[in-house]
C-alpha cells in the first residue's frame, strides 16, 4: 500500500487548495486521509485516489 502526501496529489494534477480539499472530504466527495505522526501529518491512500480519478474520468465520458 502507498501513501500520498499532499505534494503527490499536485504531482497527480490534483490542485486542490487544502480548504477545497477538506469541503469535498466534509461533502464526502474525496478520500479521507489517514492522520500519521505527531503533527497530524495527512495522508491518502493511492488507490483510494486512484478510484477518484477514475470516478471523475467515468462522469465526464458519461456526460459526453
Amino acid at each position: 500500500m502507498q501513501l500520498l502526501d499532499y505534494a503527490a496529489l499536485k504531482a497527480r494534477g490534483i490542485r486542490y487548495s487544502r480548504p477545497h480539499l477538506w469541503r469535498l472530504m466534509k461533502a464526502k466527495e474525496f478520500p479521507r486521509p489517514v492522520k500519521l505522526g505527531g503533527g497530524g501529518r495527512n495522508l491518502w491512500v493511492e488507490s483510494e485516489i486512484d478510484a477518484y480519478l477514475q470516478r471523475k474520468i467515468a462522469e465526464r465520458n458519461d456526460a459526453a
